[in-house]
């Protein structure tokens, strides 16, 4: 039996846990309360009206019952109890509260037979339990009953004591019948002075308990009191080693307090005096990571501390009078969003400027009509029939700017046949190109791509605003146009890894990495993403220089936020390889994989800020003209950013080059086999589309944001969306006008400059014998040109070469400068001697 009565009542429970049940009850309570509050509210102005009508009401009732308690009943009797029951109809109709006589009667005993108007927080609470019945956990709901409890009593208390006393005749009692007894009790007891010093006294009480999550002091009384989770300052050792086991070191998530902040005076005797605790402050890059302390530690029988008015929690330290550790306080999760807890994403329309920050472009479904489709099929048909090629069925696939022809070949049709017949098929449809996919891949059809006559402009609002994009949980989603299905095409640059976009003149490319920026902004915090734009044609990236202090990163001493300089990409490349190096220290360090394990340890607090640890936004590199920069600096870009792209993925830098050159020594093998994500816009000849896909097809395309997206061995032909310079400088001035941060997120300092660590020695007894000759004769003949050297002084070019690497790194001359010599920097003679003799 008692077996089935715990069943039974954990049945109960379950039920009662159940969240659907749970959601019901609080539903029900919610409109409970809504009901009741109204009341309250009509009775401030209906309830003296009321009060004569609910008087009437009780005194027919009474009658009612009187008459009804007499037996047995006559005919007479019974007319009158019916005509009685009419009147009483009669007298609730006449109620004047909104919510009808059971409003105004409820609200009568609330107010004038109970708490006064103090009972609007009691209506207050009932919206707090239906809220945490709803699933809001952050709500307590026995801290919130002892809250407005109190109010409420007090509040009825306060308004008896000041009103009730001098307001006579009014039908409101503002302190309810409880109100005005406690009231009257208090003053026989300690008088009215008394009486108000009680009620004052326990207001200041109630109100510095109420703000004590603003004052340390008051906080650390409170967690003490609430949540019970910091030891009290006289509490039992043994009650404390109960909970948990003296240690040597104090445990925070995977990391350790070191040593040092305990062993000092282990030996020595304590003493009652306090220790003073200093709290360190450590930002890194305006991101608070202060979440742990710094401890100085000076004979302390105990420590307890936190950082004071950190919103994210505190970790607090206990030491028990042996100087040992004994518990830690859990704190909240970290939130990289803090510094700018008020940045708003982008949404589609700027409700400060009153414009919409995209423009939604008119789509057309029915493009293409009937007319030209049944036209086309029919030459498609005909064509194919004339080369002794005939077929099952064709039917088409729209959209924004070709449509799909799939075809059923007859049993026994060779594919070649079909495939070497494009420019037939492209003459008789007049079309300005034609791409056959022979077959499409995962289906038995063969797919011909015909231009339409009249092209869709896919536009960037429709694309982001898609549920696709909006509901995506990639990492890094980019959203880059519409398929031939008219499907939003989406993909996640962290699964890529590093993205190559190659194309001719003026087919879409700065369009699309337009695409490839607005997509990462419409979806990401400042905290969380930084781009590095290195636009060597100087007029491409220069409209995100409003951005620079909420998504740019760069060089400490750059001033530029868009690199452009050569010699600033240099060491920007470089710079990112020790980014990238210094950030597998940290996940090293942290035992994590990539930078997303990394950050959520980060985000929990399990690693210590203290060692170095700090949380890592992703980098996002897009190179534009990636050729010209091949073309000046060489092996000096194409290196580094060939390491980046080998290595950088897990720790979340990425890489995006464009190139209006796709040839063999630009797009060179070792960038092919680090960039497997590639995006083809038309280029001129099958040779430059196998440069960039390993196969033809995007000398086929039409041009005007036209594309193949390729990964692996599949290609998708997507319609890139369109994004304007308007569209472009209406989201960064919504963006550059909310709070950033002081400053872009500095890259740290490149380990030297670019040519190797020789051209930084400067030791004298290194130097070549031939050093002060040749910089006399680079001087006198302002050319630092090294077949020059090697001519003159008769030597080989590899020692020449050092020799200019250590005019270099004693400022002579200017670095590398592509096939151009040198730039001598010193200008005469006699600057030379002083600097020589220096």
């Amino acid at each position: 039996m008692a077996k089935k009565a715990t069943n039974k009542k954990t049945n109960i429970i379950d039920f009662f846990r159940d969240k659907t049940v749970q959601f019901i009850i609080g539903v029900v309570l919610f409109f409970l309360t809504v009901y009741i509050s109204l009341a309250l509210v009509s009775f401030l102005y209906s309830g003296k009206a009321d009060q004569s009508i609910i008087a009437e009401y009780n005194t027919q009732k009474q009658e009612y019952i009187d008459k009804k308690s007499h037996t047995p009943l006559t005919d007479t009797d019974k007319k009158e109890l019916q005509n009685i029951k009419k009147e009483l109809l009669k007298i609730q109709v006449k109620a004047e509260n909104i919510t009808g006589y059971r409003g105004a009667v409820i609200s009568e005993s609330m107010i004038n037979n109970w708490l006064g108007l103090g009972v609007f927080f009691l209506c207050a609470f009932g919206f707090v339990c239906s809220l945490r019945l709803f699933g809001v956990k952050k709500i307590s709901v026995w801290k919130s009953l002892l809250f407005f409890v109190f109010l409420t009593i007090w509040t009825s208390l306060l308004l008896a004591f000041v009103l009730d006393s001098f307001i006579e005749d009014s039908f409101i009692r503002f302190g309810g019948d409880f109100g005005i007894s406690f009231n009257n009790w208090l003053s026989a007891n300690l008088g009215k002075l008394g009486t108000l010093l009680v009620i004052v006294g326990s207001g200041v009480i109630f109100a510095t308990l109420a703000i004590s999550g603003t004052i340390p002091f008051f906080r650390k009384i409170y967690r003490n009191l609430s949540d019970k989770k910091i030891y009290p300052f006289s509490g039992d050792k043994n009650n404390r080693n109960n909970d948990e086991a003296n240690t040597d070191s104090v445990k925070i998530g995977d990391e350790i307090v070191p040593e040092e902040w305990k062993q000092s005076n282990k030996n020595e005797q304590n003493t009652s005096i306090p220790t003073i605790i200093e709290v360190a402050s450590h930002k890194d890059n305006g991101v608070d990571n202060n979440f742990f302390v710094e401890i100085k530690t000076d004979n302390s029988p105990l420590i307890i501390e936190d950082f004071g008015d950190s919103d994210n929690g505190a970790i607090v330290i206990v030491e028990d009078e042996e100087d040992q550790p004994q518990g830690v306080v859990d704190s909240e999760p970290y939130d990289p969003r803090k510094d700018l807890s008020q940045y708003t994403i982008p949404k589609f329309y700027d409700k400060y400027k009153d414009k919409p920050l995209l423009i939604d472009y008119p789509v057309n479904e029915n493009s293409q009509n009937e007319e030209e489709k049944a036209s086309n099929r029919k030459k498609i048909v005909e064509t194919l029939q004339k080369f002794g090629i005939s077929i099952k069925k064709i039917y088409e696939t729209i959209g924004p700017t070709i449509t799909l022809y799939e075809i059923v070949p007859e049993d026994g049709v060779r594919i070649n046949k079909i495939r070497n017949l494009a420019d037939d098929i492209m003459l008789s449809l007049a079309a300005t190109g034609i791409r056959i996919i022979a077959p499409i891949p995962g289906k038995g059809t063969i797919g011909i791509e015909v231009p339409n006559s009249k092209p869709q402009i896919v536009s960037m609002y429709a694309t982001i605003a898609s549920k696709k994009f909006q509901e995506s949980t990639y990492d890094l989603p980019v959203a880059l146009g519409r398929t031939i299905t008219n499907e939003v095409f989406m993909f996640d640059l962290c699964k890529m890894p590093h993205l190559l976009v190659a194309g001719a003149t003026g087919q879409g490319k700065s369009v699309g990495l337009n695409a490839i920026i607005t997509s990462l902004l419409f979806k990401k915090h400042p905290s969380e993403l930084k781009f590095v734009l290195i636009d060597p044609k100087k007029v491409e990236f220069n409209i995100y220089a409003d951005i620079e202090r909420h998504f740019l990163a760069k060089l400490p001493d750059e001033q530029e936020p868009v690199i452009t300089d050569v010699e600033k990409v240099k060491q920007t490349l470089n710079s990112l390889c020790k980014e990238m190096d210094s950030r597998y220290d940290l996940l090293q360090m942290a035992h994590s994989r990539n930078i997303k394990e990394y950050n959520e340890k980060f985000i929990s607090r399990h690693l210590n800020p203290l060692k170095g640890h700090r949380y890592l936004p992703y980098i996002v590199v897009i190179v534009d003209e990636f050729g010209d920069l091949i073309m000046t600096a060489g092996k000096d870009v194409e290196m580094p950013i060939a390491r980046i792209a080998q290595l950088a993925r897990a720790v979340g830098i990425h890489m995006v080059i464009a190139t209006q050159r796709p040839s063999v020594n630009i797009i060179t093998g070792v960038i092919k086999a680090n960039f497997p994500a590639r995006i083809a816009f038309k280029v001129s000849s099958g040779v430059d589309s196998k440069t960039i896909l390993d196969g033809s097809g995007a000398q086929q395309l039409i041009g005007r944001g036209d594309m193949l997206f390729s990964q692996g061995s599949e290609q998708t032909r997507v319609q890139c969306a369109f994004v304007d310079t308007p569209e472009v400088e209406n989201i960064v001035h919504f963006i550059g006008n909310q709070q950033g941060y002081p400053s872009a997120f500095p890259l740290p300092e490149p380990d030297f400059a670019e040519g190797g660590a020789e051209k930084k020695e400067l030791d004298p007894t290194k130097r070549d014998s031939l050093f002060e000759d040749v910089a006399r004769f680079v001087v006198s003949t302002q050319q630092g040109s090294t077949s020059n050297i090697q001519r003159k002084f008769e030597i080989g070019f590899n020692r020449a070469g050092r020799i200019v690497d250590q005019l270099e790194a004693a400022g002579i001359v200017g670095p590398i400068n592509g096939s151009k010599p040198r730039q001598v920097l010193i200008p005469t003679e006699y600057e030379l001697e002083k600097l020589l003799n220096g």
